[in-house]
């Protein structure tokens, strides 16, 4: 990570994988509940995929000082929200979802809650930035305070932007020497594969089928059972696993040139199309067809994979950038 080539290679390296797990956890989703083998995979991505992918976009934000930031933030991330909520809309009135188009801003469909929660974590750097590591500290605080506010939740995605934001903030604060020393220490390479595995056993073992909505962070601890202060502090305990966890990923990234790298740069065009090929998919195959494949894990590792690549393709960015990145 000592060159600028290197360290490109390496976040494009992470996000590939990263966004290798979201399709892979959106797509086991419907199956979690009819395999034990899948609920614990995707218990363990969500725990800190999306931490991941968010705490690297926080190490890219250093430059929110400079002119044009605050302008090219609105047409990167605003825009394309903008966009594809109103895609979504119609996609979901096409497949019958719903009755009639309805262009709701303020409630972001599926997973576009990350783009309006990413525009929001880059203006509240103009005020955490300056706090530095207290800024770090206020933000947990706000993360745990938020899940007492009963209404919050999907409405201009406020409960995960404030759950997120400490990781979004944490790789802002975070240079590349002190995440070097991190994750490319001596033995953190065989720290890392301890950490993904046991983790994984652990979760195996003792995570309860009713708490995956911890892992989503979109609603209150009210409406996720009984509102307790003792709600607040495991959530503080989630964000030290979730840290340790996305740590020992990070360990694990190679610093060298796949042919998988490059869909790296690529993607947010993943992110925000691989939505309408999984909910495709789950609307023309009935269901029977749907829980007989959930226990072909290298099936669904292949079309996981299959769907990344065609996604990341120069291709599909080619025809699809006037959409995601406002550009013709």
């Amino acid at each position: 990570m000592a060159s600028t080539s290197k360290r490109s290679k390496y976040f494009d390296n992470a996000k590939f994988i990263l966004i290798f797990l979201v399709v892979f956890g959106h797509l086991i989703s419907p199956l979690k509940e009819h395999d034990g083998i899948l609920f614990t995979l995707y218990t363990v991505i969500f725990l800190f995929h999306m931490p991941a992918f968010i705490l690297i976009s926080g190490y890219f934000a250093k430059g929110y000082k400079k002119k044009g930031y605050f302008i090219k933030s609105i047409k990167k991330i605003l825009l394309p929200y903008f966009i594809f909520q109103m895609i979504y809309s119609i996609y979901y009135y096409l497949n019958g979802q719903e009755k009639n188009i309805e262009f709701d801003f303020l409630h972001p469909h599926w997973s576009l809650w990350f783009l309006m929660s990413l525009f929001f974590w880059n203006l509240l750097l103009y005020l955490f930035a300056r706090l530095r590591w207290s800024g770090f500290f206020i933000a947990i605080v706000l993360g745990i305070a938020i899940g007492f506010v009963d209404h919050a939740g999907s409405f201009l995605s406020l409960s995960r932007t404030f759950v997120f934001f400490p990781y979004f903030l944490l790789g802002f604060l975070l240079n590349g020497d002190q995440l070097k020393k991190v994750i490319r220490a001596r033995y953190s390479l065989p720290v890392g594969i301890i950490i993904i595995i046991g983790t994984y056993i652990f979760f195996g073992f003792s995570f309860p089928q009713d708490a995956v909505p911890w892992l989503l962070g979109d609603t209150s601890y009210a409406n996720m059972g009984e509102k307790e202060l003792a709600d607040g502090l495991l959530r503080g305990l989630q964000y030290g696993l979730t840290l340790i966890v996305v740590f020992g990923f990070l360990a694990l990234i190679p610093s060298n040139q796949f042919k998988v790298t490059k869909i790296g740069e690529r993607t947010l065009y993943v992110y925000l199309l691989h939505g309408f090929i999984i909910k495709s998919l789950q609307e023309i195959l009935p269901n029977k067809s749907i829980i007989s494949i959930s226990g072909n894990y290298l099936l669904l590792c292949v079309l996981s994979f299959m769907i990344c690549i065609v996604l990341g393709s120069y291709l599909i960015k080619k025809y699809t950038q006037p959409l995601v990145e406002f550009k013709v």
